[in-house]
């Protein structure tokens, strides 16, 4: 069992010394890291916003100082990350139907209990004072009371937490301990055991590391190497890939010089290994008919070395957008975007011309994306057993209507960004009982044996493989 206080953020001097009380304050309600948090946890239970997007947005206000964007993401990370344990503490504390209080009642006092349970460096009085200041400005003295009264009582009682217990019910104990719906560790206490459900879980809930890889196109990895060394940063060579390497933070990498020359991408391994499978050559037409943003078509572009032809394919517009500056920054040459649906297309390309012309096709299909859960947390509450369901019936629609733009001797490769055999495993047998015609090509002719499974196909869990969970199989037809 996590006890409390077992993660760190280390604040600036700012934390004590900046944050003016009373008067001297702004009397705009979000001016603070810790009230943008509170919007950010708001928004993201109200829609179907995705978190990443939500502190994107926060992290371009310009009231904002370098530490307080550091702890806005921390925080909004951590409490949807830990959202689950800190109910739990919050249910158990708070006097009527917690479920029923004002939603930002209830973030705000989910913001200042991560801080208390899990942040070792912010005070408890600042977490506590921050909550109670801000529900005092948005809605009034009585609310804020009630959120001074439960804080403080928890954190007088912090060593006597009453906690679930696994003799009970261990499903609802993991889902509680380790913040993750019930429906979820259950179908993997049947799948893994207890034991491996467990080490799964704590897994999806560290700080994910950054993954970065190298374009060899613009540079060396020895040179990437000496520059991570003249920024001071702690790195790991990829386990599996030579020109990928993860490093625990890189601050303001979006305006890095070299991230903008191009010089490097933000990629886990799972889809460099994904990209590794396809095997491109130099004078092949590759279709990737779920293309965007981009990341393994920008590799794939660069095993190439910049020739033959990619048809890199989407059906969102803002998704082709980015993947075409992505294109750009990179240097990729031998890519034609086209914004279109494979499962119902529109543009001549997909309804004519490229029907039987690809040696290779990748679906990089759309899944629950369970395999991510430490880098989009917010997945956990967003995802219901039933979109598996759903999810299963589309990646099998789209891998159906990708095979039409197969040459008779072409490859086709399946990839996914979940660790769920329905979206894996079973996909690719449904795919073979229709297709007799067709087999799985062994993975370990590809990429390193211990990424394949006992079905020749790449299959990655976090806690074992130490990237994102993914999987990835190579069908040929038999000669």
């Amino acid at each position: 069992m996590e006890n409390q206080k077992t993660q760190s953020f280390t604040p600036s001097n700012q934390e004590n010394g900046s944050r003016k009380k009373g008067t001297e304050y702004s009397k705009n309600l979000y001016e603070d890291a810790r009230s943008c948090a509170v919007k950010i946890l708001c928004r993201c239970e109200r829609t179907d916003s995705y978190l990443e997007k939500l502190i994107d947005a926060e992290l371009k206000n310009d009231t904002l100082n370098d530490f307080d964007k550091a702890l806005l993401n921390e925080i909004s990370h951590g409490v949807i990350r830990w959202m689950r344990r800190l109910d739990w503490f919050l249910n158990g504390f708070y006097r009527g139907n917690y479920e029923k209080c004002l939603p930002e009642v209830r973030n705000a006092m989910r913001v200042a209990l991560y801080q208390i349970l899990f942040l070792n460096k912010i005070p408890y009085s600042a977490a506590v004072n921050e909550a109670v200041e801000f529900i005092k400005r948005i809605h009034g003295e009585k609310h804020a009371g009630v959120v001074n009264g439960l804080l403080r009582t928890i954190i007088r009682t912090l060593e006597n937490l009453v906690w679930p217990t696994r003799e009970i019910d261990e499903v609802n104990y993991l889902g509680i301990i380790q913040s993750h719906p019930n429906w979820m560790v259950n179908r993997w206490i049947k799948r893994f055991g207890f034991d491996e459900a467990v080490k799964l879980c704590e897994e999806n809930n560290k700080r994910p590391v950054m993954a970065l890889r190298v374009n060899t196109i613009k540079i060396s990895t020895s040179f990437f190497e000496e520059y991570l060394k003249t920024k001071n940063l702690y790195y790991k060579n990829g386990n599996y890939l030579d020109n990928f390497f993860t490093t625990k933070t890189m601050s303001k990498i979006y305006t890095d010089d070299y991230f903008k020359q191009g010089f490097f991408s933000i990629q886990d391994e799972s889809a460099g290994l994904a990209a590794k499978l396809l095997s491109p050559e130099k004078d092949e037409l590759i279709i990737d008919v779920c293309s965007a943003p981009g990341g393994k078509t920008s590799y794939i572009s660069e095993m190439m070395n910049n020739q033959g032809q990619i048809i890199a394919v989407d059906k969102y517009l803002s998704r082709i957008e980015v993947m075409q500056k992505n294109f750009e920054r990179l240097g990729v040459k031998n890519a034609k975007v086209i914004h279109d649906d494979i499962s119902d297309p529109r543009t001549a390309e997909l309804k004519d011309l490229l029907i039987g012309k690809a040696d290779k096709v990748l679906v990089d299909a759309p899944c629950s994306g369970l395999g991510v859960l430490s880098k989009k947390p917010d997945i956990k509450w967003k995802r219901e057993p039933d979109d598996i369901v759903q999810l299963q019936k589309l990646q099998i629609e789209i891998l159906e209507n990708a095979l039409k733009y197969l040459k008779p001797e072409g490859k086709i490769i399946y990839s996914t960004c979940t660790t769920e055999t329905e979206e894996n495993m079973n996909v690719i047998e449904n795919f073979l009982n229709a297709h007799p015609e067709f087999s799985i090509e062994n993975a370990a002719d590809f990429v390193p044996e211990k990424v394949v499974n006992k079905d020749g196909c790449i299959e990655l869990f976090p806690h074992i493989h130490n990237t994102d969970g993914a999987f990835s199989a190579r069908l040929t037809r038999r000669k």
